[in-house]
């Protein structure tokens, strides 16, 4: 759990920064209802307790020429914590990887890849991915639509344990 300990007021800033990061600390303060002035001094203790990561544009990748996005099952022939360390920074170097999560159960991790187009994914799966030391087996889906990406988490499911707990 969150070692700070979150008020009302916090939970709002935190849900509505989610929703818009770029709106001007006047209007959150206006949306959470309370002044400007500690409603900066909230938002910076919250970027330095790392609750707040960081603000950033949510882009369209496939009107931005990456029409192929893939998701990669990677099983690795050792879990040994150097080897899953490894693998983790190997991951960070790859472009198209965007996202690297390691998982419990028949994989090791799950890697979401965008690409320009499957040709591109294709040289990436099989002159670096499947190349990488330690990995054993690589499984792709290809990903024909979204329907749902929501980034954060839900503050409305918070907000109701939050009230049953009080």
């Amino acid at each position: 759990m969150v070692a700070i300990r979150l008020d009302e007021i916090d939970r709002k800033i935190l849900a509505e920064l989610q929703a818009d990061g770029r709106m001007t600390n006047v209007e959150l303060a206006k949306r959470v209802g309370i002044s400007a002035p500690p409603c900066l001094r909230r938002v910076r203790t919250l970027e330095e307790s790392g609750l707040i990561r960081g603000y950033h544009a949510e882009v369209n990748s496939r009107e931005l020429g990456f029409e192929v996005q893939v998701f990669a099952m990677v099983g690795l022939e050792s879990q040994a914590e150097s080897e899953l360390s490894a693998f983790e920074e190997r991951c960070r170097e790859w472009p198209l990887v965007r996202e690297c999560h390691m998982l419990n159960g028949e994989v090791d991790f799950i890697l979401k890849c965008v690409a320009p187009d499957l040709s591109s994914f294709q040289q990436f799966l099989t002159g670096e991915l499947l190349t990488t030391p330690n990995v054993a087996s690589v499984k792709t889906s290809l990903v024909i639509r979204g329907a749902k990406d929501e980034p954060g988490v839900p503050f409305d499911v918070l907000e109701e344990r939050m009230s049953r707990t009080a």
